[in-house]
């Protein structure tokens, strides 16, 4: 029996270890094949001879993405609007999701309705952007974190965080001993949400490193981050492509650097993602789990 049941265990062990080798593999290549690609010949990645390993190795497609001179200014800009936006988007989670955590609240359905209205409801971008515009903050990185400053699907997850996660004994002993609310907030739920905390850092980082269209937007070209830039090299290069069929003999090799840059800038915009992630994995599972829904 003991061994029946041993061997029964053995072997789901290694269907769900062959089920997660499959899942890495379904999600771990297109990245790859994107890495590959950035530095294999455009026409043999279309030929189909990339599969596996590089083919017809070239590294021209980076030499012209940091050719730009705007590239080392866009990944700065990208870098100081993803710190400012993380720790603004954290604070705010936090400030908001905490006060909705506690059932006493005066008030608690009102706000819990009106958050949810805004996941469903929205104004749409050209009335956004005259609100924008009318409070002066075209033009400056606070219209890149104002607007959209609480996500209210993150909200929900940290409050239920607090609602499930944080000991309410340990409230209710700190409120004892004579601590206030904001001692309880600083000194006992903030050290015990590091988890969540981990979470939606990611999830803001994420979404401000990746966000272009917001800058395209608001920004004007001033202080454009690397994914509007790569943008911009991308459109610059397709324009110079299609200039280039008039010239003899300019075109092919005009539309394999163009092909080239194409994945050349995804990796360069998601490498500073994958090398931050790592640091924070740890938190991200436990976390995540703790802050759902629970029946």
């Amino acid at each position: 029996m003991n061994k029946s049941r041993g061997l029964s265990e053995r072997t789901s062990d290694i269907v769900l270890v062959a089920i997660t080798a499959v899942v890495l593999i379904i999600v771990a290549y297109p990245l790859y094949y994107v890495l590959i690609a950035s530095v294999s010949d455009p026409y043999d990645v279309y030929a189909g001879k990339t599969f596996l390993f590089p083919s017809g190795f070239t590294l021209d497609g980076y030499a012209a993405v940091f050719q730009d001179p705007n590239i080392v200014s866009g990944f700065l800009n990208s870098v100081k609007y993803t710190l400012i936006g993380t720790v603004f988007s954290v604070t705010m989670l936090y400030i908001t999701a905490y006060p909705m955590a506690q059932r006493d609240l005066p008030g608690r359905k009102f706000f819990s309705i009106f958050f949810l209205i805004t996941m469903y409801f929205g104004g749409g971008l050209v009335p956004t952007y005259l609100v924008v515009k009318s409070t002066g903050l075209v033009g400056s990185m606070w219209s890149l974190f104002l607007p959209g400053g609480v996500a209210v699907g993150n909200m929900i997850i940290v409050r239920n965080y607090f609602q499930n996660s944080v000991p309410k004994d340990l409230i209710e002993a700190a409120q004892i001993d004579g601590c206030s609310k904001m001692g309880i907030f600083l000194r006992i739920v903030i050290p015990l949400s590091k988890p969540i905390l981990a979470v939606m850092a990611v999830f803001s980082m994420v979404a401000y490193w990746n966000d272009w269209f917001t800058a395209l937007i608001y920004l004007g070209g001033k202080g454009s981050p690397l994914p509007l830039v790569m943008r911009n090299i991308l459109i610059k290069s397709s324009a110079s492509a299609s200039q280039a069929a008039t010239i003899s003999g300019g075109y092919a090799e005009l539309n394999k650097l163009t092909e080239l840059l194409k994945f050349c800038s995804m990796i360069v915009a998601a490498v500073p993602m994958l090398v931050v992630y790592p640091f924070v994995q740890k938190y991200f599972e436990k976390g995540f789990m703790a802050g759902a829904v629970k029946g």
